[in-house]
């Protein structure tokens, strides 16, 4: 049987259905206390989210059903299982698919929000407001996806093209590995979805994202000799060497990573940055000045540089100001000094990084992917306007080099991603749903 028109798809697989997906999204935020990934206070059970999208596509499912959706789910720790959903193509070789929408949140404090975070409920001003603890980040992509997958099992409409939906356990915690789709990707259960465009579906504001950022989380030890505050001539003010370091060592950053001319081509809103966001101590008197100090923050890279190059960089950056802190860093005042001859003592410098860097990805623009996206943004939102930030999304990058075809968009609210009183829309969702129907018309149409 031939596959119908981009119309008749349209038309045969409607809209998304408010109840529908409003019952399945009530399930899920009602599971989301149990969903916080934050370890070890708090370990998330996706199983909870992924039972719920099984039973969901339970009256459709080959298994239980009799339908033609082929569902499977996957465990690599107890408690965290991914969902792997398939709506067979008469195609072989034909594959378009959604991946990334994660059963796992971020924590959130009911003391601090304005509502419950724990459970979906409704703004009483605006019934378009869907509010709760994964409403945009990313159950709402679940229940929106999951929605689909069901309409297709429905209506059975004859594609080509194997669709093929992954829910994911562990998005938000990257120091766990091979939870999530690390593993799926390892064990070679996603090869068939290198065929075809896949479309990470956990970004905001209804846009293709195609640019992130690469992540460099780095702390910068200083460490030089305490001594009362009263004879500074004695001492080697740790704060003081560690913020003139950082200074050095920012302004060789920004030298050797200047903005790159394909940030233009891209949109990014930032170039690469290097900055502080933390300070630490082991404490002391106002009339001590400290022996040892740490100073942490992040690289936000763009993706046009490589993240072991840069921290290869830093490491010689400290280096060098190691053997000529004399002469590289200034010094603050007539008794600020770093070095101390008479006793042969000399400040020093460390520089590490967690092990949880992340590189950030730059879209293929001219995979038709990429052009079903755009054509299906501009048709059902009105308008489109590819963008790139150097927030992070951990995973994608390795998909990438793996061989797939990533394309990056979402549908809930950038302002509200790991804040307090989260919340999407559902005119939003309603629109991704359709979004998503258009693409896969649109390479049925191709095929």
């Amino acid at each position: 049987m031939a596959s119908p028109s981009p119309a008749l798809l349209k038309d045969a697989v409607g809209g998304l259905d408010r109840d529908g997906f409003v019952a399945l999204l009530s399930k899920l935020i009602g599971e989301s206390a149990r969903l916080q990934n934050d370890p070890p206070a708090h370990m998330p059970q996706e199983d909870l989210v992924a039972q719920h999208v099984v039973d969901a596509l339970r009256p459709v499912s080959t298994e239980t059903g009799g339908g033609p959706l082929v569902v499977r789910k996957v465990s690599y720790a107890e408690g965290r299982s991914n969902v792997i959903v398939e709506y067979p193509g008469t195609v072989p070789g034909r594959v378009v698919s959604f991946v990334g929408m994660h059963m796992d949140v971020v924590p959130a404090n009911p003391s601090e929000w304005d509502f419950d975070p724990f459970s979906l409920t409704f703004d009483s001003e605006d019934k378009d407001k869907l509010r709760g603890r994964g409403t945009t980040d990313c159950l709402g992509h679940v229940a929106l996806v999951a929605q689909l997958m069901r309409r297709l099992g429905e209506v059975k409409p004859p594609l080509k093209h194997s669709v093929i939906a992954v829910f994911i356990a562990n998005e938000e915690n990257s120091s766990v590995t091979g939870i999530g789709v690390d593993g799926l990707v390892k064990d070679g259960l996603l090869d068939k979805l290198k065929t075809g465009p896949l479309f990470w579906i956990d970004t905001a504001d209804k846009q293709p994202c195609i640019g992130t950022g690469g992540m460099i989380p780095w702390h910068l030890k200083a460490t030089g000799k305490l001594f009362h505050s009263g004879l500074a001539h004695k001492a080697i003010n740790s704060m003081e060497m560690n913020m003139e370091a950082l200074k050095e060592i920012q302004k060789r950053f920004y030298t050797d990573f200047p903005p790159h001319e394909k940030e233009k081509v891209y949109k990014f809103a930032t170039p690469s940055t290097m900055k502080p966001t933390k300070w630490s101590y082991p404490g002391g008197g106002l009339n001590q000045i400290p022996g040892e100090c740490t100073i942490s923050g992040d690289i936000r890279l763009t993706p046009f540089y490589s993240t072991s190059h840069v921290v290869e960089k830093l490491k010689g950056y400290v280096e060098d100001i190691n053997e000529r802190l004399e002469t590289v860093l200034d010094t603050r005042g007539p008794a600020s000094k770093y070095v101390l001859p008479d006793e042969n003592l000399r400040g020093r410098l460390e520089i590490t990084f967690d092990g949880d860097v992340m590189n950030g990805v730059a879209c293929n623009l001219e995979s038709r992917g990429f052009k079903a996206l755009c054509k299906a943004t501009e048709e059902i939102v009105g308008h489109v306007e590819p963008y790139s930030i150097t927030g992070s999304l951990p995973l994608i990058r390795e998909l990438q080099d793996e061989g797939f075809d990533v394309q990056t968009a979402g549908y809930g609210l950038l302002k509200t991603y790991h804040a307090k009183n989260e919340y999407c829309l559902f005119s939003d969702m309603t629109q991704g749903f359709q979004v998503f129907v258009s693409i896969i018309s649109q390479l049925e149409e191709e095929a």
